[in-house]
């Protein structure tokens, strides 16, 4: 069957498809913690220790026992003064040891009084102004890691946050997976680059190449290493070129553009000629054709010209394709219930992804030009509305969102 009659193949099993050639990469690096936002574990992290090591105060204050204090206005004898990273002697009845936050609580002691509810009496005494309850104000040895545990499990893909509790169990180096090699190029004769031509001698039909400059600032963002290999002419020769050379090196191809089946788009019959491609429709709006083939070990993407087609299309298939590719343990991306405040009354037998912006009441705006041409529409809004096939909106409908910030972590 010609490609151009396919039937259109829905998001979902597509992606299904795409994500079951992807392999996660075999190689391991080990790279400093300092180093390692971003990037996936390639083994579970287990502590060696537990955190905190010890019972210690969560505020400055005085270290009490509860059974000195009955009653509030009590008068104790201040015995130590315990600050951060140093520990305390036992507690004798009647005393009181000046704590801070951090540090280890003293032996004997049941509890912390901050020093808010407490007021220094002479050089040695304090009286302690409320009644304090068993365990206030400390924390207890362990409880946020238990020695033996796994804090980060394979697959995680590491955050600032990840990163801290990695060092707080005494890490310094993380076994990371590698990162991707991936060749960019775009195709099109039309194309353009920024600062070569000033706007106002570009010839008719010439455009400014946006898409790659946002592909490969998502490469970056997913941790890939990126060759960029500029513009392609829209000749087949300059086409197998390009695929051959960019195959040896690298793990994945992207392209952008030239992957319909017209006369001018070489890239579907040079990938034939190398290797193996599935030239696949699919049923989503922007973004109908995408191409998936390998060109020896190398994978190959096709993503299309349109900008906005070529931006939902890497969110929604390639990002989950390079997760994985590193070993991610969860790619799937989430989507929240929110009321529409706005019309979308010509309903597409495809799925659509709308661009809308949060606003103050809750609710979601509706970018006025859902052309796949509009980049701006990728600007202005903050995620897009997942829109089943066949399903007009209206205001107060619930619709299924999908933040940008969800889409490009």
């Amino acid at each position: 069957m010609n490609a151009s009659r396919s039937p259109l193949k829905s998001l979902d099993d597509a992606l299904v498809a795409l994500l079951a050639h992807a392999v996660a990469l075999s190689h391991v690096e080990t790279v400093s913690v300092f180093e390692a936002d971003g990037r996936v574990l390639a083994q579970d992290i287990t502590s060696g220790l537990q955190v905190p090591p010890n019972d210690n105060s969560s505020m400055d204050g005085y270290a009490v026992r509860c059974a000195d204090v009955p009653q509030a206005g009590e008068l104790l004898q201040v015995t130590q003064r315990i600050p951060a990273g140093s520990t305390g002697e036992a507690m004798t009845p009647g005393s009181a040891a000046r704590i801070f936050t951090g540090a280890p609580i003293p032996p004997g002691a049941d509890a912390v009084v901050m020093q808010e509810d407490c007021e220094p009496v002479g050089e040695g005494s304090v009286r302690v102004n409320t009644v304090p309850a068993v365990g206030q104000w400390i924390r207890r040895a362990g409880e946020d890691v238990m020695r033996g545990t796994v804090v980060l499990p394979k697959g995680e893909r590491l955050t600032p946050a990840s990163l801290g509790l990695a060092a707080s169990v005494g890490m310094h180096q993380l076994p990371v997976a590698a990162r991707p090699r991936v060749a960019l190029f775009s195709t099109g004769d039309e194309l353009v680059m920024p600062g070569t031509v000033a706007p106002q001698d570009m010839k008719p039909g010439a455009i400014y190449n946006s898409n790659r400059f946002f592909l490969r600032a998502l490469l970056q963002r997913l941790g890939c290493e990126v060759t960029d290999l500029g513009i392609v002419p829209d000749k087949r020769d300059a086409t197998l070129d390009a695929l051959r050379a960019a195959a040896e090196h690298h793990d994945l191809i992207l392209t952008s553009g030239g992957v319909s089946v017209g006369e001018e788009d070489h890239i579907k019959p040079a990938v034939e000629a190398l290797g193996q491609l599935d030239l696949w429709q699919i049923a989503i709006k922007p973004g109908k054709p995408f191409a998936y083939g390998k060109i020896g070990a190398a994978h190959f993407m096709g993503l299309p010209g349109n900008p906005v087609s070529s931006f939902i299309t890497f969110l929604l298939l390639v990002r989950p394709f390079l997760l994985k590719l590193q070993g991610v343990s969860r790619v799937a991306t989430n989507s929240i219930a929110v009321p529409a405040h706005f019309t979308w009354a010509r309903a597409d037998k495809r799925r659509e992804f709308l661009r809308v912006r949060r606003n103050a009441a809750g609710g979601l705006d509706l970018f006025p030009n859902q052309s796949s041409g509009v980049l701006t529409s990728a600007v202005w809004g903050d995620g897009v509305v997942d829109n089943p096939p066949g399903r007009a909106i209206a205001p107060g409908d619930v619709v299924q969102f999908i933040a940008f910030s969800e889409l490009l972590s």
